[in-house]
């Protein structure tokens, strides 16, 4: 008899969360952005909730560390990895702003929209307040949109805009940074042996996904059916 094929951990969170993740790329902001249909303020728009949420990665990641505590060495490892890799990248993009012509000084003492307040706001209470190791679904979910979206994008988006490769530092990077470390995820949740903590990274991932799509959802014009003219 021929045995059933082991799927990993990283198979099975990807497998639970595949229509989550399909239902964000079908946004028509998202998919807008996909074949270079968005126009400079709204490139400058998801700039803005990008530079949000992106400035507390560092802060979310040693939060979780610290709730983690010294019994996950293995996690408190990876997470010292990824805080070395993410330094940095809210400035990234609040340089990607000003060439593509926004106001960064104005992006950095302002206030992030509703949407994306939500999901920080419920990233850090999931950490303080549950189960830290669900921090790792938010992970899971801003990596693997990057690896299938932000490339593309990029590519699209600067072809129809016009703009300098100085304004796509962000989405460039993350595309291509992205595919490394979601192989590093990968290897990184395998350690999770517990089925209910990985359960747990599921639940976790499947309500970011939701936070996360909510921020393209009140970009405007998309969010008004049948509207997706690039003026």
């Amino acid at each position: 008899m021929t045995s059933a094929i082991q799927l990993t951990v990283f198979d099975q969170l990807a497998a639970a969360t595949a229509a989550d993740q399909q239902e964000l790329l079908e946004i028509p902001f998202v998919r807008a952005a996909q074949v270079g249909a968005l126009t400079r303020q709204e490139y400058v728009a998801f700039l803005t909730q990008a530079y949000h949420h992106v400035r507390h990665t560092v802060p979310l990641l040693m939060a979780t560390g610290a709730a983690v505590g010294s019994s996950r060495p293995w996690l408190q490892a990876a997470l010292c990895e990824y805080i070395a890799e993410e330094k940095g990248h809210d400035q990234w993009i609040l340089n990607d702003i000003d060439a593509a012509g926004g106001d960064a000084c104005a992006v950095r003492e302002g206030e992030p929209e509703h949407a994306c307040d939500v999901m920080v706001a419920y990233a850090y209470d999931l950490i303080s307040r549950r189960n830290p190791i669900g921090f790792l679904g938010m992970v899971h979910v801003l990596e693997g949109t990057s690896v299938r979206a932000a490339t593309a994008a990029a590519q699209a988006l600067k072809a129809s805009l016009g703009l300098p490769d100085n304004a796509f530092t962000y989405l460039l990077t993350h595309g291509d940074l992205d595919i490394s470390h979601v192989s590093f995820f990968g290897d990184l949740v395998q350690q999770i042996e517990c089925p209910d903590e990985q359960a747990h990274v599921a639940r976790c991932a499947h309500t970011f996904y939701h936070l996360y799509g909510d921020i393209f959802r009140s970009l405007s014009p998309f969010t008004r059916s049948g509207n997706q003219e690039n003026s």
